[in-house]
């Protein structure tokens, strides 16, 4: 049996404080969700939110953490540069890292991509890529061996030109 693999699953729990409906449908925290559904698929888990302790991402957490699933949406500001740099240390180690919903406005994905990561709205009808990169590490993306793509099947990739 291959070994489990770590999840720390980050949330910044605004919404579940400040909106009722939010609350009702994650009563225990977005980040208590996105763990159930982790829980008996090959990982182990542990929650961590931006009202901890340094946010719950202490070097102890982060040292047990082999992917790191973040979750954000309105508090990215809240976020203290001192854990932005631990993180960002961790993942240039070869820590994964997740980000979900608006987290490609978080200062952890902006500093890690070196973009200001501003996005524009549209619907075009054009077609997504999702790139899946293999690094020293293992898989570094959802792959067909990975228990965090829940049976995603990679498509073969049109070469670029």
């Amino acid at each position: 049996m291959p070994e489990p693999i770590h999840v720390t699953v980050w949330n910044e729990g605004r919404h579940e404080k400040q909106d009722p409906a939010v609350a009702h449908v994650y009563p225990e925290g977005i980040h208590g969700a996105l763990a159930a559904s982790l829980q008996g698929q090959g990982c182990t888990v542990q929650t961590a939110t931006l009202d901890e302790p340094e946010h719950g991402l202490r070097d102890s957490v982060l040292a047990q953490t082999d992917v790191l699933v973040w979750w954000g949406h309105t508090a990215h500001h809240e976020v203290r540069d001192e854990i932005v740099e631990r993180v960002h240390r961790k993942v240039l180690g070869g820590m994964g890292l997740i980000t979900l919903h608006s987290a490609h406005f978080s200062k952890i994905f902006r500093r890690l991509m070196g973009t200001s990561c501003d996005l524009k709205w549209r619907e075009a009808g054009e077609k997504e890529r999702l790139w899946v990169i293999r690094n020293a590490v293992g898989w570094a993306a959802p792959s067909d061996q990975s228990p965090l793509a829940f049976g995603y099947r990679p498509e073969p990739l049109e070469p670029l030109r």
